[in-house]
């Protein structure tokens, strides 16, 4: 092949990749920050957390995002309108904003669930149980569903848990490796990544694999830790590949893939990334506060 060929090829290459295709929001864990990206690859907003996990753009323009150890709402200008301090030794690792202005989280330690309203007060508590004694391996991605149940990755026991909006335990789904997102579909579908499993899978109501993105599907872009996912409306899912166990700068950090499997973008941006680990496709529909979107 001809030297100018190789470039244009190269050329080529890292615009697939660094164009997001999509505006988003995400969580970089390891970079310890919160960023909004445009859809040519641009930082346009930067927040400074320790160990992000979940983040929301908000119907209001503000970002709504847990860290390390509490959750809290900034405004465009970085200024704190609502804040929830979990305790002492405390780890959150997911969040919700809820239709009647609440936020939900989940806490590793007390092993609870939590409705915070809007005075920071706890207005809801739904007690957890779990096997694992370290709260950094208890529980990942938490969601409320429209029917008020409860969507719970139990990551160091390996499953995910559905419970009725009073605790009580509705069902509970073996999944391969340590979940770390679950997202109820608008077909009663569960769509689950599974961490250290490497794999991605859609069950349906009967709890069947009806798609699934295994380790070594995409060519040269072998799933590492699967984190945080979002299904579009074009059926494509968006998929965080977290590279934080010994893999940063070394592949692209999420991509979007068809029912068939095939990468339709990638973003790799090692200059200003290490480990996008959540994120938020902000061109889909939907009010996020009424759980419209289909993350």
């Amino acid at each position: 092949m001809r030297p100018i060929r190789l470039m244009q090829l190269a050329l080529l290459l890292l615009c697939f990749s660094a164009k997001a295709a999509h505006p988003f929001l995400c969580c970089d864990y390891n970079g310890n920050k919160v960023c909004l990206v445009s859809a040519e690859g641009t930082i346009e907003w930067e927040y400074t957390c320790k160990n992000p996990q979940d983040c929301w753009r908000l119907a209001n323009g503000n970002y709504l995002l847990c860290a390390l150890n509490g959750a809290l709402e900034v405004t465009p200008a970085k200024k704190i309108v609502w804040e929830y301090k979990a305790p002492e030794k405390v780890e959150v690792h997911a969040c919700q904003p809820l239709p009647d202005g609440r936020v939900l989280i989940v806490e590793g330690g007390t092993s609870r669930i939590i409705e915070v309203s809007r005075d920071g007060k706890i207005a809801k508590e739904i007690k957890l149980h779990t096997t694992i004694p370290e709260a950094h391996n208890q529980y990942r991605g938490t969601r409320k569903t429209k029917d008020g149940h409860y969507l719970v990755c139990f990551k160091g026991e390996g499953k995910v848990v559905e419970l009725d909006g009073s605790g009580q335990v509705l069902r509970s789904i073996k999944v391969p490796g340590d979940p770390h997102e679950v997202v109820p579909l608008p077909d009663s579908h569960l769509l689950i990544t599974c961490g250290d499993g490497h794999k991605v899978i859609e069950l349906d109501g009967s709890e069947k694999v009806v798609w699934e993105l295994n380790e070594k599907d995409l060519s040269g872009n072998p799933l590492r830790l699967m984190a945080g996912c979002q299904r579009l409306p074009n059926g494509n899912t968006v998929c965080c590949n977290y590279l934080g166990h010994g893999f940063i700068g070394q592949q692209p950090m999420f991509f979007e893939v068809t029912r068939d499997k095939k990468n339709v973008w990638q973003f790799e941006d090692k200059e200003h990334f290490k480990t996008v680990n959540q994120i938020q496709i902000l061109d889909a529909p939907g009010d996020v506060s009424q759980g419209e979107i289909f993350r």
